[in-house]
């Protein structure tokens, strides 16, 4: 499937919008006529591997892939897949549909851990239907992803195995919580790298494996993935705090109001400057009063502890860039790099 060709470039702007895909701008707009495809192949194949069964279980498990996102995983699964010299297309196409999967079932059953009303501007499924119903959602969603993997033989099957592993690990660990004697900070940087980076983490592994990349670079896409992981994660900590909803859309203060303890928070209740005692009488709890959320977050955007959390994500991002480094130049590189940049400018 190749039809680059058809690609007209009409002037600057005509050629930005060409090669945005899924709000990034990969820069080549051959690469992204083929991304875009790719994409959509993936969106069919998920969308058709869950219509198949009962209308009671289809209803739930399409709920949430039907209601959007930018399908960030895929997206970077196949971008990975176009760095080696023999990229397996069908094979990338389902590797990046049972990453999505993975992380579908895993929204389905944050939600009902975090007892979330609203996903991705829908009511969650929890409350459209119960707690029971979709925790069933999302292990219908593992089945279904279980059923795909099948088909890329049994090592595809040992890496979404160990990524699960991992995905159950880390919300164990931040549901029970950091023990006295550990640093919370490194406790919270766990957490994230096994609940969100290690699925991205996959995905760079599948890129690479399927696309008939060395031991070597499949390792350094595996790392690249972690390293945008935990940076996608801190980006999303910073933008929590700093967003506006009348430029984002987003309502900052969520984690404050769900007693969630993220990065800048820790950072800041290590931090004795201004305001510092009044912070941590703030986070020692859920805020539910606007007003003391809206005291939180003025004390947490002028604190130093903001500034440390800049300074990790960027540290990350550069780990990200040193991981790609290593691949010779071309079109999905420099896209990977626009994905990096991507991540790292959202918190403005």
């Amino acid at each position: 499937m190749n039809g680059d060709d058809s690609v007209q470039d009409t002037g600057e702007a005509g050629s930005f919008k060409n090669t945005v895909v899924a709000g990034i701008d990969l820069g080549d707009p051959h690469l992204a006529l083929l991304v875009q495809e790719r994409l959509e192949a993936v969106e069919k194949l998920l969308i058709d591997e869950l219509s198949d069964g009962e209308d009671f279980l289809t209803d739930t498990a399409l709920y949430l892939a039907k209601a959007g996102g930018k399908r960030f995983r895929p997206l970077f699964t196949i971008l990975c897949g176009n760095l080696g010299p023999s990229p397996d297309f069908d094979s990338i196409v389902t590797a990046a549909t049972v990453v999505e999967m993975v992380h579908l079932a895993t929204l389905y059953h944050d939600d009902v851990m975090d007892e979330a009303d609203m996903r991705r501007g829908a009511v969650s499924a929890n409350a459209r239907w119960s707690n029971s119903i979709a925790i069933l959602a999302g292990d219908y969603l593992f089945a279904h992803a279980s059923r795909l993997l099948s088909t890329l033989g049994p090592n595809a099957v040992r890496v979404i195995a160990e990524t699960f592993a991992e995905l159950v690990t880390g919300q164990m660990r931040e549901t029970i919580g950091a023990p006295p004697a550990e640093d919370k900070v490194a406790h919270y940087l766990k957490v994230i790298r096994e609940k969100t980076a290690s699925l991205l983490a996959a995905s760079g592994k599948f890129g690479g494996t399927f696309s008939g990349a060395t031991s070597d670079q499949i390792l350094q896409l595996e790392r690249l993935g972690d390293a945008v992981g935990m940076a996608f994660q801190i980006c999303d900590d910073i933008i929590d705090i700093t967003s506006m909803t009348e430029t984002s859309g987003k309502t900052p203060g969520t984690d404050l109001r769900e007693g969630v303890l993220t990065l800048p928070m820790l950072f800041a209740l290590d931090d004795d400057g201004p305001g510092s005692d009044r912070l941590r009488e703030l986070l020692k709890g859920p805020i539910t009063d606007d007003a003391l959320v809206e005291e939180a977050l003025t004390l947490l955007r002028g604190s130093r502890g903001m500034a440390r959390a800049r300074d990790t994500l960027t540290s990350y991002a550069d780990s990200a860039r040193s991981e790609l480094a290593g691949f010779s130049d071309s079109s999905a590189k420099a896209a990977l790099g626009a994905v990096i940049d991507y991540t790292v400018k959202r918190v403005g």
